[in-house]
């Protein structure tokens, strides 16, 4: 599955707001668990989703 890239537009305690951006117009964030996501991820972070793991790009 995939590969999708999203950017980390915020966090908000334990969930970051993920809006892709390998296609245009992608609509709401998507909220993320961060405990899903790779060590050291923060606001502006890109990352890419493929066979079901997120990594920093």
């Amino acid at each position: 599955m995939g590969p999708y890239e999203y950017v980390v537009e915020s966090i908000n305690g334990d969930y970051a707001y993920l809006r892709r951006t390998d296609i245009p117009d992608s609509g709401e964030p998507m909220v993320v668990a961060m405990a899903l996501l790779p060590e050291g991820v923060e606001v502006g972070s890109r990352l890419r989703w493929e066979n079901l793991v997120y990594t920093l790009l």
